[in-house]
């Protein structure tokens, strides 16, 4: 199997029909062991058992180094490697530029940004000792085309922080083995999207897809094994847009 005796973290997966819990399912049906962060003890556990019982479910705050060190240290004494981080955690707001407040700005750019910086800087010495390693950014359409359907100009900026990040982080550690990447999604049926839609809103949004058809949890979870796995070998620094070519460019 394509990522067996492998390790995975997948930050922000507790939510039942996410991004990060799709990702984390797909990971354990090709061989990995999975290690589910969200900030709930409880449901990242629940979650990790769902999808079987060799699974772990750890609390973690992803703006916090100090819960992100001791994250990866619960996931090294468990599982004694870790091969693959999927940064996955993020927080989306609706608003307008002039709605933004400091408090809005910095818990999206904190979850969102910060996270992914603080949680790579957790694994990455760990990768840098084994010479290899994959680490995946969560980027979104919204950080392309300057807006998206639920997220405000500072939930743009940090998505488009992500891109440069990634970015950096793969120029700087190539060397080290390790890969970086980033994702795209567009518009995506989850927990976060569900209902928030009139059907005319719906409408108007499928107008926009060339694929005709909002996206799933999996296909994004498809594309995040593909980056994982060693069939991306030589891929490093790269932004893959899943979006059903809403944004052909």
């Amino acid at each position: 199997m394509l990522l067996e005796e492998m390790t995975a973290i997948v930050t922000g997966a507790a939510s039942p029909r996410g991004l990060g819990k799709a990702t984390a399912r797909l990971f354990a049906e090709y061989g990995a062991r999975v290690a589910i962060l969200d900030l709930d003890a409880e449901q990242a556990n629940a979650a990790a058992q769902d999808i079987g019982p060799d699974h772990l479910g750890l609390a973690c705050n992803v703006t916090e180094p100090a819960a992100c060190r001791r994250a990866v240290q619960s996931v090294l004494d468990a599982f004694g490697q870790i091969d693959i981080l999927v940064n996955n955690a993020g927080i989306t707001q609706p608003l307008r530029i002039m709605e933004i407040e400091q408090a809005h700005y910095d818990a999206v750019l904190d979850v969102n940004l910060r996270g992914t910086l603080t949680m790579s800087q957790a694994v990455i010495p760990h990768m840098r000792e084994r010479g290899s390693g994959s680490i995946i950014g969560m980027s979104s359409v919204s950080a392309q085309r300057g807006g998206g359907i639920f997220g405000g100009p500072h939930y743009s900026a940090a998505k488009a922080g992500i891109l440069g990040l990634t970015k950096a982080m793969a120029r700087e550690l190539a060397p080290d083995g390790i890969r970086a990447n980033a994702i795209c999604p567009g518009f995506i049926d989850t927990d976060i999207t569900a209902g928030k839609l009139s059907d005319a809103q719906r409408a108007d949004v499928l107008a926009g897809i060339p694929m005709a058809r909002v996206g799933t949890a999996a296909d994004v979870a498809g594309c995040c094994l593909f980056l994982a796995s060693p069939l991306s070998a030589y891929v490093t620094g790269s932004e893959i847009d899943v979006n059903g070519g809403s944004l052909i460019h």
